[in-house]
This record gives structure tokens, sequence and C-alpha cells, in this order.
């Protein structure tokens, strides 16, 4: 790991491909626990080290991405209102609404100040319990800033008591922004559990004065919809599924760059229309499908992607289910 605790290739430093110019894109890589400063565990190589690099999760700050962080960044340092600004963030699963939520819950992460002894913490990301209940919803709320309601009675673990509680706490920690990830998840719920779920956020984001932030689906919408007052705080902003065009071709070059190959990837045309077509124009699909291939040109010595291996490769889901088929043909 480097100073910053962020993994690395171990032994020796990974070269920039010759005449492939660097991204300016904002790429940042998660924490890897598989290496300790810096030093190889036994029997690993430096193979190892540049495919555990692969493997951790990575953000680019491609525009679309960076245009909602922009957003949110302003949402988030706004004065207090009486009726502070919402967002709802929705598009296909994997399109990349969860690694937004993430990165900027990084730069806004809980500071703890020892003067005052207290943690401020400006946003608090959760992910909506998998019904609409309000009751495990205040204990997530709970749990995420640090006192579970194992402390408290059984009384006191009532949805009113726990409404107090959480109120209470939130305000202490100086909370500017509720983000609510996989807010579709209410959709499990009858449609008065769905109203209440929503009555809670509304009345949350209007006790606290803060501003709201779901991300979800694209079928959250309706249901959020449902709430009339919630909707009209609430803006939408779509994530759409890439398309060919240059956005996306500059997305695919700026993510092969940050792959640790020791040589340039000179992809065709056909090639980043092939990717599309494989990956649907899902963002965590494109991830999966560059790293697959990545770890695959390290294993084969290549170094690089190619226009071939793009052809041959199919999905990890169609591979199990064509060997599937095969049993089923040969009769095992």
């Amino acid at each position: 790991m480097n100073e910053k605790g962020h993994c690395r290739a171990p032994t020796r430093p990974f070269r920039q491909p010759k005449g492939c110019a660097r991204s300016t894109r904002v790429i940042h890589r998660a924490h890897c626990s598989r290496w300790r400063d810096g030093e190889l565990r036994a029997g690993t190589t430096e193979e190892d080290g540049r495919i555990a690099l692969i493997q951790s999760d990575i953000w680019i700050g491609f525009p679309r991405a960076e245009q909602v962080l922009d957003r949110l960044q302003g949402m988030i340092e706004a004065p207090r209102q009486t009726r502070m600004p919402g967002l709802l963030v929705h598009g296909a699963s994997g399109i990349g609404k969860t690694m937004i939520a993430r990165n900027l819950s990084r730069k806004y992460a809980p500071d703890y100040d020892p003067a005052s002894g207290i943690t401020r913490t400006p946003l608090l990301l959760l992910q909506a319990p998998p019904a609409p209940d309000e009751r495990r919803f205040y204990l997530h709320i709970l749990a995420a800033v640090g006192a579970p309601a194992t402390a408290l009675s059984a009384r006191a673990q009532n949805v009113a008591s726990l409404e107090v509680r959480v109120i209470a706490l939130l305000r202490d920690l100086g909370l500017r922004m509720i983000m609510i990830d996989e807010v579709h998840n209410l959709l499990a719920g009858t449609h008065r559990e769905q109203r209440r779920f929503l009555n809670v956020l509304r009345y949350l984001s209007n006790e606290l004065e803060v501003s709201l932030v779901c991300l979800g689906v694209s079928e959250a919408v309706d249901a959020i919809r449902g709430d009339i007052q919630l909707a009209r705080r609430l803006d939408e902003h779509h994530l759409p599924n890439w398309r060919d065009d240059a956005e996306f071709s500059d997305m695919i070059q700026t993510l092969i760059a940050a792959m640790p190959l020791e040589k340039k990837s000179n992809l065709k045309v056909k090639s980043l229309k092939q990717i599309l077509a494989l990956t649907g124009g899902v963002t965590s699909r494109i991830f999966a499908l560059i790293k697959d291939l990545s770890i695959d040109a390290i294993g084969t010595g290549e170094e690089c992607i190619t226009d071939d291996a793009i052809a041959k490769w199919t999905p990890v889901w169609s591979r199990h289910a064509n060997s599937h088929r095969r049993l089923e043909k040969s009769g095992v």
C-alpha cells in the first residue's frame, strides 16, 4: 500500500504503456487488504499484485458521474432552509448510482473534533431496508451512527421512542444530507406501507432541515411519485445506459488506461461496439468485462486487451449456462 493505504503492485512499479497518454480523469481505488505495507505475502508474485489491483474497486470520474456529484455537493453545502432541496437519482441496476453515493460519502466522512468531543457527520449514507419498515429503518440509522439499539430496553425500541432518539442524535451530528440507496426496496411493501415509509423520509428531512437524496432503479420513480409532497421536492436525475458515442469511447479508453498492463491496447471501433453489445451499456458489466480481459492478458503474457480477446469473450453467466446445456445433452 502507499502512504494513503491504497493497493499497488508490490514489486516492480507499473509503467505507462508507450504512446498512451495518462488519463486526466479522477481515478480512485478502494483500500486493498491483500497487501501489507507494500510487502508480498509468501508465495505470491508481481502478477498476483497486479491482479489484486485490478480486482479492487475503482472510481473513474467520467462526466455523467461528475455532473451528479457536483449537484450533490452543491446541495450539501447549501445553507439550511425550511424546505431543503432533494434529488432522486435513478437508472438501471449497475449503472453506477451506488459508486456515486460512496464517492460522495468518502469526501464528507465523519470528522471528530477533539476540542468539543463531537463527531460531525455531514452525510449519512444508508441502504433502504428490504421492506418499508419504519422501526427497522430507525434501527439501521442508529447502527450507522454507532449507537446500536441493543443498549436500549425493549420499551425504548418502539417506533415512537426510536424516532425521538434518532432525531436527537442526528441533530447533534450536524447532519446536512441523508442518502437512501436501493430506495426501490420500498416496492416490496403494500401501498400503505410505502406511504408510511415515504412519510418518514419527508419527516426526517423537514425536522432536521437536511437534503434528502434517494437512489434506485427507475421503477422506484412511480413509488416516490405516490407521495405528492415528497415528489415535488425531489428533482429527478436519470442515469441512462451507455450508448455508442464519444463519451462511451472516452470512458473505455480511460478505464483500460487505468489497468496495470505493460502494453497499450489499440482497439478498433468494432470492438467498442462489441463491448456495448455484450454489456448492454451497464457500467458494472463494462467494468467487469475490462477487468476480466485485463486479468487474462496478464495470465497469457499478452499484456494488453486485443480485438480478438473481446471477440471471444463471453459473460460469466453465459459460460455457466453453456456448460449446463452441454451436461444436459451428455446426460450427466
